[in-house]
């Protein structure tokens, strides 16, 4: 049969093992508005596409793995998984749970979106929301986590931050299905941008593109308002100003994960939220894609990184998950007006803030 307009049929993978199996090869989209306007092409990796809705999937699948392989847990008695998330790892670590019979348990900072906690108890987990404080404090949620699991029996805290099984997931599966989603079109990789928060996933793809590149790929970290990282590779110092509507990226620290990645750091760029906004509201209207706000920050940096190299180069960046876990924050005008961030959305985006 003929197909019209054009379209084409793409078979999926056939995920015979379950929900894991479906975690992965995601699309590479290029941003058609955006990158014409650039006059260089800007592409996102789907991972909004992964079965848990984003990319932490990727990994909690190899932090459960490597509990189980390690012997960290025995798979044959009950076991639970016990992490502290802003709430994608959680949720990925839920999923996963529960198709491996697992029981969940997370603790996470009370001023994440409420629906991240609403979905990890529709889940069938706990989940306790504390207070936000410093990692040096014994009550900041992750060090809550890591007591919690020593109290159970045959428990693993999965520690993201410093576990380096996070950034193998993305040396392993993410930087080369990037590669190859590029080659295979017959293109150049110029450069990689992402923001961290853990550092895994920039550090998995870093390493991995640095080495079978040759270091052609010019490698980019972003950042936002009130994280170390830009200060930290422009300086050398942990400089830490301001706050950020953003959730699950920026640091106060190096973690283990971006430690092992910052070898391969090439430069930074800073992203302010009134751009990150803004490009959330051109991802809709341009590009028909209904992203979170950090997935706007890695497109802002994607555009700043790209307009530093020769015209028709290739850059691409995460679209970490969809805007529906944000939607009640992102699209409400009393929120946006509580942030500052309302009047910088131009007039003709404004119809898209549908809440009050």
């Amino acid at each position: 049969m003929k197909l019209p307009f054009n379209m084409s049929i793409n078979t999926p993978k056939l995920s015979i093992n379950g929900f894991c199996d479906a975690i992965g090869n995601t699309p590479l989209i290029k941003l058609q508005k955006l990158s014409a306007e650039l006059g260089r092409n800007i592409y996102g990796k789907a991972e909004f596409q992964n079965p848990g809705g984003s990319v932490k999937d990727r990994a909690a699948l190899y932090l459960i793995n490597e509990a189980e392989s390690t012997g960290a847990i025995d798979p044959s008695r009950p076991a639970t998984i016990v992490e502290g998330s802003a709430g994608n790892t959680a949720i990925g670590l839920a999923h996963i749970a529960k198709a491996r019979g697992y029981k969940a348990v997370f603790y996470m900072p009370d001023t994440q979106a409420q629906a991240k906690i609403n979905l990890l108890r529709y889940l069938g987990t706990e989940v306790y929301p504390v207070p936000p404080c410093p990692i040096t404090d014994p009550l900041n949620f992750n060090n809550r986590a890591r007591d919690h699991a020593k109290s159970l029996d045959n428990a693993i805290w999965t520690d993201q931050f410093d576990n380096e099984a996070n950034w193998k997931s993305h040396y392993y599966t993410t930087g080369p299905e990037i590669l190859q989603q590029i080659e295979s079109a017959g293109l150049k990789l110029d450069s990689f941008t992402c923001s961290t928060g853990t550092g895994g996933t920039f550090t998995g793809i870093a390493k991995y593109l640095k080495k079978a590149t040759g270091g052609v790929c010019k490698l980019v970290v972003a950042d936002p308002p009130g994280s170390v990282i830009y200060s930290y590779v422009k300086t050398g110092e942990l400089v830490r100003e301001g706050s950020s509507f953003t959730e699950g990226i920026g640091q106060g620290r190096i973690t283990n994960n971006l430690q092992a990645g910052l070898d391969f750091v090439d430069d930074a760029v800073f992203v302010p939220d009134e751009e990150s906004i803004v490009m959330v509201y051109r991802l809709i209207e341009e590009e028909g894609l209904f992203l979170g706000g950090t997935s706007g920050l890695n497109v802002v940096a994607a555009a700043k990184v790209a307009k530093d190299l020769p015209p028709n180069s290739n850059v691409v960046t995460i679209l970490c998950d969809s805007g529906h876990k944000y939607a009640d924050r992102l699209f409400s005008k009393s929120w946006l007006q509580e942030k500052n961030l309302y009047d910088v959305i131009p007039d003709h985006l404004k119809r898209y803030v549908t809440l009050d």
